[in-house]
């Protein structure tokens, strides 16, 4: 690799003068790169060497740009078999937000300064920080795929994360809100005045939706052939999307079985004998498909909490004066939440007392850490003052 000045005259008669780096890449293929500066080409030459030295050095004249990379990144994802949502949300973030401000940019000038000055200006035109950090993961998943197909050698995006990490996880820890019970998981007692106020039309997928912890997704998608009344057990298998299309559950653990108590069982049979086998889907909408999230949510679960007295004030008021009413608890996952709170909640408190390896297989969680990151507080100790007392007392007498 060499270093050396080239000078010429223009057309014009002007005297003109440039360095020129002079290597062999990695594929032995001669490369020349031209700098107006002897103190960048001397940069160049020594991040080159290396990089040749090492393997992983891509010219830019070889480089493809970020929009070029972003395309095959699509066709991976496809060719993948991601879900509809997830590729929706690709195409959006590459065509949206990631071409427009670096899409010509070669993957072999994209830098951690580059990619900073791309995050930097995302929040200056309005993108919110939970969208950057959506889009920036979007880009760091273009490289990752453009570095498995040789295009690209470096991700900043996982540079800049990787030192991030560590101070981004001490606040998450110090601001992390824990799930509290009466705030974002119903109370025993709302529970049953919940119940109590369904109708015969929505009582059936909500007690359901009680008694197992399912997913919305995977509760539109229940099929009568995965529903045993006979031993009262529902077995997850698939699940439903935005769009109605039904698909696997999200991962291996999705896929199980739950136990279900008889004032489910009798529940669903009603339902099973007023549907008369009109359709496969236990909880189909009068055409016999699957229903929409939003269907259960503001049909079914909103005006019920609200006839239950389960309710805050909206903050507007009514024609007279009067506060505004609405449900406490505005959105399918507080069901999950207190399935799983009824799953850990001792038995004399009218819980069932599982241990987390349990409860972790009844929500359908892919790992226990995620169990126990989401539900671990709610778990009773039993290490208080008086057990520790007794086994104080035994382990020296």
């Amino acid at each position: 690799m060499s270093v050396r000045k080239r000078e010429w005259t223009t057309n014009n008669g002007e005297k003109r003068s440039a360095w020129v780096v002079d290597y062999v890449d990695t594929t032995g293929r001669r490369r020349q790169k031209t700098f107006d500066r002897k103190k960048e080409a001397d940069a160049f030459a020594a991040t080159a060497s290396v990089e040749v030295r090492e393997g992983v050095h891509i010219a830019d004249s070889a480089s493809v740009t970020v929009e070029k990379a972003g395309t095959l990144w699509l066709l991976s994802g496809e060719t993948a078999g991601l879900e509809r949502s997830t590729m929706r949300q690709r195409e959006i973030h590459l065509s949206k937000h990631i071409v427009p401000l670096i899409g010509q940019t070669l993957l072999s000038k994209l830098t951690v300064p580059v990619v900073r000055d791309f995050e930097d200006r995302l929040r200056q035109e309005g993108r919110s920080a939970a969208t950057t950090k959506k889009i920036l993961t979007s880009l760091g998943s273009i490289l990752s795929d453009a570095n498995e197909r040789g295009l690209a050698t470096r991700n900043p995006v996982r540079d800049i994360r990787s030192g991030r990490k560590g101070r981004e996880r001490r606040v998450e820890e110090r601001h992390r809100g824990k799930l509290e019970v009466g705030v974002d998981i119903p109370t025993r007692h709302e529970i049953k005045a919940f119940v109590a106020a369904l109708d015969d039309h929505w009582r059936p997928i909500f007690v359901t939706l009680v008694f197992t912890g399912m997913r919305s997704s995977e509760l539109r998608a229940l099929r009568w052939q995965d529903v045993d009344l006979k031993r009262g057990e529902i077995t997850i298998r698939q699940r439903v999307d935005r769009w109605r299309e039904v698909g696997k559950p999200k991962s291996k653990a999705g896929v199980r079985t739950i136990p279900i108590p008889p004032l489910v069982v009798n529940a669903l049979k009603a339902l099973k004998l007023k549907q008369a086998t009109k359709s496969e889907i236990v909880f189909a909408n009068p055409d016999g498909e699957t229903r929409s999230h939003s269907n259960v949510v503001l049909r079914g679960l909103q005006p019920a909490m609200i006839r239950a007295g389960v309710v805050v004030e909206t903050g507007e008021k009514d024609s007279a004066g009067n506060p505004v009413l609405g449900a406490k608890y505005t959105g399918l996952h507080s069901l999950r939440h207190f399935y799983a709170s009824w799953l850990i909640n001792r038995k004399e408190d009218g819980g069932l007392g599982l241990p987390v390896k349990m409860v972790q297989e009844r929500m359908g969680h892919s790992s226990i850490v995620m169990t126990m990151d989401t539900y671990g507080h709610l778990f009773p100790r039993m290490d208080d003052g008086t057990e520790l007392a007794q086994a104080a007392n035994i382990l020296l007498n």
